[in-house]
């Protein structure tokens, strides 16, 4: 393969990223129905003939973008192949769940990806199934591992690791969506996560461990 035809398709991937990043902000801030091509292809300074050439439609490009959002996700927070190593003490774990909170909070495309799901669930049945996956399963399932992990090296009580990691992760997921709505809230949000997850981590810690 010739150098040019190497820098053609490198512009040809990048200008793809460019349509999907803007792409996110449009369907994040104005839902799935309110934006079209034509207004996207403006924000890029495209032509919307130039934009048909990168994708089809507007459903190709809503099936790209979650793609891409679905693997940032996985690759950046954790999934069932990139599940997070065992805390060696519950000091540790309240640690990783504050990073983890912090990814949350703070990395963009995750914020417009939960402002996107939460507005597009009841219109589309992958955004309603990613919904169910990112703001509760995963963590779940992630957890869960965690947990059975931690009592498996006799740091908590061994009780059922699926409900625990239920009961931690869900009032810590409903603290970061109203972080998504009272952003100037965040100094005094994160602070209940924190003590939240201390007590709780105190609550199920083995006997003098």
């Amino acid at each position: 393969m010739s150098t040019r035809i190497c820098e053609e398709c490198a512009m040809a991937k990048g200008t793809k990223q460019r349509i999907l990043d803007e792409a996110l902000i449009m369907f994040a801030q104005r839902g799935y129905e309110g934006t079209n091509m034509r207004e996207l292809a403006q924000a890029l300074g495209l032509g919307k003939s130039a934009l048909y050439k990168h994708y089809a439609s507007k459903e190709d490009i809503w099936t790209s973008m979650l793609d891409a959002l679905e693997a940032h996700y996985s690759r950046s927070f954790g999934s069932e192949d990139n599940l997070p190593p065992i805390p060696s003490s519950c000091d540790e774990l309240v640690e990783m769940s504050m990073k983890l909170v912090d990814f949350t909070i703070h990395d963009e495309k995750i914020v417009l990806t939960r402002r996107l799901l939460l507005a597009e669930q009841h219109r589309d049945e992958r955004a309603r199934a990613l919904a169910s996956e990112h703001f509760l399963k995963r963590l779940e399932r992630i957890f869960a591992h965690v947990f059975a992990g931690m009592m498996d090296k006799g740091l908590l009580k061994h009780r059922d690791p699926q409900l625990l990691a239920l009961a931690y992760t869900a009032p810590i997921s409903a603290l970061i969506m109203e972080c998504d709505r009272y952003p100037e809230k965040e100094p005094e949000i994160t602070e209940r996560i924190r003590t939240f997850a201390t007590h709780f981590v105190e609550a199920a810690r083995e006997r003098g461990r």
